[in-house]
């Protein structure tokens, strides 16, 4: 079967469903909007127990991946992420999210071979390039404004 570019361009068109761009970016908002409004309660929470700022900033973050690793292995992640877009990656949850993920997803291969050398498919190339660009960062900001 051959078809012109035009065809197919009219064929790609048809079967593509309309971007609900304006819906979309406001769903994010205010999903991601009330992941953070839930990190904030938990901080109050460990503030309110006398911990101090810093080691309940720690606890927060730990509590908001463990909070992500278990919604996504109870398949609960995934329907906030369907209805929230994009709103579920900023956060830390989201995080959490793209490493058990492909973990589950590949635990039929092994601890090793599956679980081990799949659990950061995702997350990985963000650590690597995220790590990398604040070095980068770090040496620029230290060569301008003195050591």
């Amino acid at each position: 079967m051959n078809i012109s570019n035009k065809e197919y361009d009219v064929m790609v068109k048809k079967a593509t469903p309309n971007s609900k761009l304006f819906t979309d970016c406001v769903k994010a908002f205010i999903v991601g909007g009330i992941i953070c409004v839930i990190g904030q309660i938990i901080m109050e929470g460990y503030l309110a127990l006398d911990i101090k700022k810093d080691d309940a900033s720690a606890l927060t973050s730990a509590t908001l991946v463990l909070v992500g690793a278990l919604l996504t292995a109870f398949g609960v992640y995934d329907k906030i992420a369907n209805l929230g877009k994009a709103g579920t990656l900023v956060p830390i949850t989201g995080f959490a999210n793209s490493i058990v993920s492909p973990a589950m997803e590949y635990k039929t291969e092994g601890l090793v071979p599956g679980v081990g050398s799949k659990m950061f498919i995702i997350a990985g190339p963000v650590l690597v390039y995220g790590i990398t660009a604040s070095v980068i960062y770090a040496v620029i900001y230290k060569l301008l404004t003195g050591m």
